[in-house]
Order: structure tokens, then sequence, then C-alpha cells
């Protein structure tokens, strides 16, 4: 049985980004969601919230998603946490790169909010089967 979606963690440095994320998954998902401006945010609150799952935007400053990615991968309470990209940069070429890093989806931006849940929902249960 696949466990149910409780808790996202959503890293973006532009605050309008991580307001209607945050209220389409809080809201329209009905999950719990901690909003960090940062990488180094997310990496300081991610043993204490404990994320299923990380909804991680690429291009930010001092460390982008990728390099939180990876500081992921090193620890051990959160190097099995599926990461789902968002990027405003979805080139096949870009997503390929991405998904090579162990992303298990790229979302583009700019998202639709009513159907954001949706696309995380339906990427962490493929990521469960």
């Amino acid at each position: 049985m696949v466990e149910e979606l409780q808790r996202v963690m959503l890293v973006d440095d532009e605050p309008d980004i991580r307001t209607v994320a945050g209220m389409a998954l809080e809201m329209v998902g009905g999950v719990k969601v901690r909003a960090c401006g940062s990488g180094a945010e997310a990496l300081q609150s991610m043993d204490e919230f404990k994320p299923q799952l990380v909804l991680l935007d690429v291009m930010m400053p001092d460390m982008d998603g990728p390099g939180v990615l990876a500081a992921l991968r090193t620890r051990p309470g959160s190097a099995g946490i599926p990461v789902i990209f968002l990027t405003a940069k979805a080139q096949p070429e870009e997503i390929e790169k991405l998904r090579a890093l162990g992303a298990i989806d790229i979302l583009a931006k700019p998202f639709d909010p009513m159907i954001l849940a949706n696309d995380v929902r339906a990427a962490w249960l493929r990521s469960q089967s």
C-alpha cells in the first residue's frame, strides 16, 4: 500500500512562487507545506519537518536546486526523499539533465495552481511504485 502524501517542502527564492504554490498544495491538495526561501533554509528545516517530497526550484542564488539535491543525497535522513524540480527552462535537454540528477519529475514554471497538487501527487505515486 502506498503511503499518502502529507508533507511537502517547497524551496524557491521567489516569495510569490512560495505563496501561490504553497496555497495550491495546501488548499487544493490538502498537504502540509514548509516553504523555504533558500537551499540552506531547506537543509536546516529537513530533520525537523521530515518532508515526504521536496518541490525544488532549479535556479536560486547561493545554492541552486541541483546543489540542494546533491546535499540531500549525502545526508542519511534525506537521501531517499523524492525531489521534483520546478524550472522556467523546461527544454528537453534541461529536463534530461535534471532527471539524470535523480529528480522524479520536472514541472514547468509558470504552473497552473489548480493542477499543481495533482501533478505533484501523480509524480509521488509513480515514485512509490
